[in-house]
């Protein structure tokens, strides 16, 4: 039987705009804009269903506007391959991303319908084999609430859950004591972070709750640390990308690799080198895989 992947959290449209020269403020400033999908969460179950290629069925799971906008975004991702259950109200939000030169990218989001999910049915979570949320999803309401209650429902039907610590910026804004507290209390089986994330949430330290959760920290260029429960910690090297265009996703797309090689049975190590090599895609192209 396929197993079955789902995420939930943000679909957005992303405005991806490529400056060509340092941010002027106060006049104009020549760059290059894209528009495209966006959302942690979407840009997660896009990838998984793109990188998976028929071998885990990938399910998204959130809230768009009823609106022009939220149905060009559903739109692309059922022609992705994704299962999409959406609840409709509010209006559709957005992000601009700022990307320098270098790559690097400054996000100004405003998630406005994605915030607004409440408790799903029953049957968007049937058959879940592993379960997977953005900590953006936690930073708002309805949907914070929303989300921990999946989590946990997942978990009591035997299904594997995973977190992504996100942004550091959101957890500065979310509180640290109040987010290491959740982890603790939801204690997911996989924990993705990068390492400024890491450190913002001391999770090298190894908190009690650690001693179920796979700990896996993506470093940028630097190896990847992959951390299990009772093992020792293991480097997964990272290839070099010569032409980094745009870091938007890169994060997603390794969770994208991550999360398939889990479901189609290889080792953490393993489905860390997957994730490597997705998250590298992501980075010579504008947007999210």
């Amino acid at each position: 039987m396929t197993p079955t992947l789902a995420v939930m959290g943000d679909l957005l449209e992303d405005v991806v705009v490529w400056l060509h020269e340092p941010l002027a403020v106060g006049t104009d400033c020549s760059g290059e804009i894209h528009r495209t999908r966006g959302g942690s969460a979407a840009n997660v179950a896009a990838a998984a269903a793109t990188l998976a290629a028929g071998e885990v069925a990938v399910r998204f799971l959130g809230c768009v506007g009823p609106d022009a906008a939220g149905d060009a975004l559903v739109a692309e991702l059922v022609g992705r391959g994704v299962d999409v259950r959406v609840q409709r109200r509010g209006t559709t939000g957005a992000v601009v991303i700022l990307v320098d030169s270098s790559g690097e990218r400054t996000m100004i989001p405003n998630r406005m319908a994605s915030g607004l999910l409440e408790r799903v049915d029953d049957d968007w979570l049937d058959e879940v084999d592993l379960f997977h949320v953005p900590a953006y999803g936690f930073c708002a309401e309805p949907v914070g609430t929303t989300a921990i209650d999946a989590l946990r429902r997942v978990r009591a039907a035997g299904g594997v859950t995973s977190i992504d610590a996100s942004s550091v910026g959101m957890l500065e804004s979310w509180g640290r004591d109040r987010i290491i507290a959740l982890l603790a209390d939801l204690a997911p089986d996989h924990l993705l972070a990068n390492a400024d994330e890491a450190e913002f949430l001391r999770l090298l330290d190894q908190p009690g709750w650690a001693a179920r959760t796979t700990l896996v920290v993506k470093r940028g260029a630097a190896a990847t640390l992959v951390i299990v429960p009772g093992d020792e910690p293991v480097e997964v090297p990272v290839s070099p990308v010569p032409d980094v265009l745009d870091s938007t996703g890169a994060g997603d797309a390794f969770a994208a690799g991550y999360l398939t090689a889990v479901l189609q049975g290889n080792t953490p190590e393993a489905a860390a080198a997957a994730g490597n090599v997705a998250g590298g895609l992501a980075l010579s192209r504008p947007g999210a895989l």
